[in-house]
């Protein structure tokens, strides 16, 4: 596939990272010439230096031929303007832009055809605050993933002291949880992958993912660690767009606080905010977090868009008694280093929102990715088409299925809505079926689950090479009409 990526941004250069590892053809366009030529030491990709707004920098990015155009840029209007240029003057099938404003994305219709022509918008403070909304509700977690519009989880837990499995080969899992269908998905140890079987073994320091109905979520963390209390008590570093959102979206369950240091933020804040105490001070002042209570916080978010703040604020918040800690960290090279340090859970805004842009680059009918482990696995919503003769997976065992060594299928979702065509072509409003998905049936998948067409498939790969081998399997075969 040839894609055109505007913006070597942090979210621009993991995508272009990811897709070049699948042997895509990527141009990267750019106004930073440096920040351009530390990309293509890196990465085998072509890159042209201009604003990706002009019509002159898009054709010499090779617009005329593009399969794709991903606008990801730090500004919305460029982003829109090139989706536009992309549709009117050189027809590119597919435009996605990343649009951060509010303000547009509460008017939809802009993205239409006769307006900007943007296939997809995505705006990824959006799809921060709400996977840091999952941790919070879910504390024990360290990655709490959706699929199937809310109707299965996928879920990461570190095995502690304590957990009633932990000791016990994983086959003891369905005599504690009785009434409750779930699957191991992977087990990571000491930093490496170990496919699960029945006589597996969890270790303590082990990374579970599970997967299960969302509502049964809690019942199978409870096997794997002992459970934390609820939390009741926030408190957040940083009242930009993500410290906002988040503020908005908790205020109402939870009792919030934001410390945000520029004084007219604040007053805005305070004014926006029904619920918050906001507080106008350093998040790595000493005197503030303890004249604050920071010891009867149940959770800590640092979200300022500076990642040595979020290091210090995070560190010296946990130091200081808050019971868990989670630091927003835009340097990849920080993330690793500081998880295994003090910080609970280190955070790559590129790589949470990295999946909301494979879903569409992904060959097949893909209707979620999620990037895990910080892009080192991946797990995929796969839609599967056609019949027995068709397909590789329909009318199939699982066990019959050949998935490479290290990929496995979690669940299947059955009843879903049917957007997709037999091709993975978009339908039209009188071509979907309306079936509501709230009368989807959760299966979690077993030896001798058998895959039906339009089944939705969710599977854990351990190595995202793996991907494209997985990706054929669903494939129909264009010789069937």
């Amino acid at each position: 596939m040839k894609i055109i990526i505007l913006g070597a941004g942090q979210v621009g250069s993991s995508v272009a990272e990811s897709l070049v590892s699948e042997a895509n053809d990527i141009t990267m366009v750019d106004v930073d010439p440096e920040r351009l030529a530390l990309l293509q030491d890196r990465l085998d990709l072509r890159t042209v230096v201009g604003n990706a707004s002009h019509p002159s920098v898009l054709v010499g990015a090779g617009a005329e031929d593009a399969d794709m155009v991903l606008a990801v840029t730090a500004q919305d209007e460029t982003n829109l303007v090139a989706c536009k240029l992309a549709a009117t003057m050189f027809n590119t099938p597919t435009k996605i832009a990343r649009i951060r404003s509010s303000e547009y994305l509460a008017h939809p219709e802009i993205f239409s055809t006769v307006n900007f022509s943007v296939d997809f918008a995505i705006c990824p403070e959006q799809i921060l605050t709400e996977y840091i909304e999952n941790l919070v509700e879910f504390p024990e977690a360290l990655q709490v993933l959706d699929f199937a519009a809310g109707k299965v989880s996928l879920v990461a837990v570190r095995a502690l002291n304590g957990g009633p499995l932990v000791g016990q080969q994983l086959q003891e899992l369905r005599k504690h949880v009785p009434n409750v269908e779930t699957r191991v998905a992977a087990i990571f140890r000491k930093n490496s992958p170990i496919i699960p079987e029945g006589d597996t073994v969890i270790e303590v320091e082990d990374e579970v993912f599970f997967i299960a109905a969302a509502e049964d979520i809690r019942a199978v963390m409870r096997e794997l660690r002992k459970m934390d209390e609820p939390v009741k008590r926030v408190m957040i570093a940083g009242g930009g767009k993500i410290g906002r959102r988040l503020g908005v979206c908790l205020e109402k369950d939870y009792q919030v606080r934001i410390i945000e240091h520029n004084y007219k933020a604040s007053e805005r804040l305070a004014a926006e905010l029904q619920n918050t105490l906001v507080l106008h001070g350093d998040a790595t002042d000493e005197n503030l977090l303890e004249s604050e209570n920071i010891a009867e916080m149940d959770m800590f978010c640092a979200l300022t868009n500076d990642d040595e703040n979020n290091i210090m604020s995070a560190l010296l918040a946990k130091r200081m008694g808050a019971h868990k800690v989670i630091a927003l960290i835009n340097r990849r090279a920080y993330v690793d280093l500081v998880q295994s340090g003090g910080i609970d859970i280190a955070i790559s805004p590129a790589q949470v929102t990295i999946g909301s842009l494979l879903a569409y680059v992904r060959h097949g009918d893909v209707a979620a990715v999620h990037s895990l482990r910080r892009g080192a696995a991946e797990a995929l919503e796969l839609v599967a088409h056609g019949d027995a003769r068709s397909s590789n997976v329909v009318g199939r065992k699982v066990e019959e299925i050949q998935l490479p060594k290290g990929a496995t299928i979690g669940a299947i979702v059955r009843g879903m809505p049917v957007t997709k065509g037999l091709f993975g072509e978009t339908l039209g409003e009188d071509e979907v079926e309306h079936n509501e998905s709230s009368n989807a049936q959760v299966i979690i998948a077993h030896h001798d689950t058998v895959i039906e067409s339009e089944d939705h498939v969710i599977l854990f790969v351990v190595n995202r090479k793996m991907i494209r081998e997985v990706e054929k399997l669903f494939q129909v075969n264009v010789g069937f009409l």
